[in-house]
């Protein structure tokens, strides 16, 4: 019987090679994705796809309204930050595009859902390289965060420990790119913009879409790719 992990599914780049290695090392997958009240919703048609793809055994879609909490862009009406630079962005300290606590809740619900599969992992695609200063993506969160997930359930009070997975934490773009191509990613399923159109079409011009770019140009893909809709790794 194989291994059962939650996976975190935004439907974005990095989630989704997380899913593709988590495939690769012989889990079953059982992804979690939530609409929390962001602005656009076209991120969960894209987790949607990616679950689908990957031959998830279950998909949760959880309802949580982040949006009433507030205190992010990503939550409310508020100008996203178009055309940094990537040092700039790295430089600029906590963005506006920060959602309070999020991984911390994410993480929670995946524990919850971890405890009655009786699954011992967990799969997150945080990233603490081109990690744009969110808090909630560092090491040492993480690391607290499973020091809490086993002091806090039934399954580690009885020993069975609980491993929270982030593979992607000291990986560049580039490299997570060329890691998920390698595992057969179609990355055309994917969504990263922070500030799509009303056609769905990103935008090109805020931090997310900006580092997709630079994680695009480092594996080796034409920058007139860039262009399209999608960055498919087919087009190679």
């Amino acid at each position: 019987m194989k291994k059962k992990a939650v996976v975190l599914a935004s439907g974005g780049l990095d989630s989704t090679t997380i899913m593709a290695m988590t495939q690769h090392e012989g889990y079953d997958i059982y992804a979690l994705t939530f609409d929390y009240g962001q602005r656009h919703k076209i991120e969960l048609k894209a987790a949607q796809k990616v679950t689908k793809f990957f031959d998830a055994k279950k998909h949760l879609i959880l309802h949580i309204e982040l949006d009433t909490i507030g205190g992010s862009a990503l939550t409310k009406d508020t100008p996203i930050p178009q055309g940094r630079k990537p040092k700039e962005i790295q430089s600029s300290g906590v963005p506006i595009t920060y959602v309070p606590a999020r991984n911390t809740i994410f993480l929670a619900y995946a524990l919850a859902w971890a405890e009655v599969l009786e699954a011992a992992d967990i799969f997150i695609g945080v990233n603490a390289i081109d990690f744009s200063n969110y808090p909630d993506c560092r090491p040492e969160f993480i690391k607290s965060f499973q020091k809490t997930a086993n002091l806090g359930t039934k399954a580690g009070m009885e020993g069975k420990k609980i491993t929270i997975h982030a593979p992607l934490m000291y990986m560049t773009k580039g490299e997570i790119i060329k890691k998920g191509i390698s595992l057969g990613v179609d990355y055309s399923m994917t969504h990263s913009c922070y500030n799509p159109g009303k056609d769905g079409l990103p935008c090109g011009k805020c931090d997310s879409c900006l580092l997709r770019k630079k994680g695009f140009e480092e594996a080796g893909i034409k920058p007139e790719l860039f262009t399209a809709t999608n960055f498919s790794a087919k087009r190679l």
